[in-house]
């Protein structure tokens, strides 16, 4: 990756990242985020949508992948189960891309943009 991430919060389970109620099945996140970090291009992006990270974080931990192709969503599936890297491609509400990357060790999520990648 490109630049510089910047922590937002740990979200790991003692980090007690609150997760609205629309998380998996049994309103139990899927994986957990490990530290939550953004570079400064994708809050720049979400500050101009007026949006935050927390709502991308959340389809990305029930497994909502956004916007990928289906061979994506059929890997972050295998990887879900077998321990590898997660990725998801949002667009905000001024239609830029935000990507949310959380590494196989689960022990960190980015949101970036697919140039900073």
């Amino acid at each position: 990756m490109r630049g510089s991430a910047a922590p937002i919060v740990d979200g790991r389970k003692e980090g007690k990242l609150a997760m609205p109620h629309t998380c998996a099945s049994d309103d139990q996140p899927l994986f957990e985020l490990g530290q939550i970090a953004a570079t400064p291009g994708a809050l720049s992006v979400l500050e101009r949508a007026n949006q935050t990270p927390i709502e991308f974080l959340v389809r990305h931990v029930a497994g909502d992948w956004g916007e990928l192709e289906a061979q994506d969503i059929a890997e972050n599936e295998y990887s879900l189960v077998h321990g590898f890297r997660l990725l998801s491609s949002y667009r905000t509400k001024l239609g830029e891309t935000v990507w949310v990357i959380t590494e196989a060790d689960r022990s960190a999520t980015t949101l970036l943009l697919p140039e900073e990648y």
